[in-house]
């Protein structure tokens, strides 16, 4: 399946759930315990959009009224730092503010113009608003919150390692998400994950066939189970 030249791992996460990824990950070696999936606080606004995939441009913000003396820097400078990174981009961006989300960085202008530049969403631990307008338009919402008021929200850095969902970002990371959440792809196991998430999938089938079947009973399982938990077959949660 990634043979060759065909294999684009980016179209390939857009066809994928989130679990399934996070499952194939597993199975190829990654303790679970080191998944980088972001924490449930940073939810899909809109759930019935396919699965976003792409590369990370990140930033900061803030709205608190102190954290002026951070700075503010000119979006202009954050718009050429994205056009660096490849496309298709997400734009990850963390809310300085304790708590975040006073303020909305996000609405339909920040959407219109960073889907201009190649992003196919954000994702966040601030918030967002103008929902109609910003699902009209195809651009997907990954926040903390939903909000009225951007306040006093503006741009503080760009194109720095940052921190969303207990996860560490870096520009160019592989982010893919979907309504189940956000993880980050580790650039290594893109090559393999076809192969893993096909190796789940299967062994998966053979416990949601046998619990379909006529010939289900608790002997069956135990034995399936005897055979294949413990084979690194599964990433599920019947371990």
């Amino acid at each position: 399946m990634n043979s060759g030249n065909s294999y684009d791992p980016i179209e390939y996460l857009k066809t994928q759930p989130t679990p399934s990824v996070a499952n194939a990950l597993e199975v190829m070696g990654y303790p679970r315990e080191t998944i980088p999936c972001m924490s449930p606080d940073v939810r899909c606004v809109f759930p019935d959009f396919r699965p976003m995939a792409g590369y990370a441009a990140t930033a900061t913000v803030a709205a608190e009224e102190h954290a002026r003396d951070l700075g503010h820097k000119v979006p202009s400078g954050h718009w050429e730092a994205v056009l660096k990174v490849p496309a298709p981009r997400v734009i990850v961006v963390q809310d300085l503010d304790q708590p975040a989300a006073q303020g909305s960085w996000w609405g339909e202008v920040n959407g219109n113009i960073h889907k201009a530049l190649g992003a196919v969403g954000v994702v966040t631990n601030g918030s967002v608003r103008d929902l109609d307008e910003v699902h009209a338009l195809g651009f997907h919402f990954f926040a903390a919150a939903v909000t009225v008021s951007h306040r006093h929200c503006h741009l503080i850095d760009f194109g720095l390692p940052i921190k969303v969902g207990g996860i560490k970002v870096c520009p160019g990371d592989v982010i893919h998400g979907d309504k189940h959440g956000v993880l980050v792809v580790p650039r290594e196991a893109l090559e393999g994950l076809p192969a893993a998430v096909d190796k789940v999938t299967v062994s998966e089938r053979r416990i949601i066939d046998l619990c379909q079947s006529p010939e289900f009973s608790v002997e069956r399982l135990r034995a399936l189970f005897a055979r294949h938990v413990g084979k690194g077959e599964y990433g599920g949660d019947e371990k």
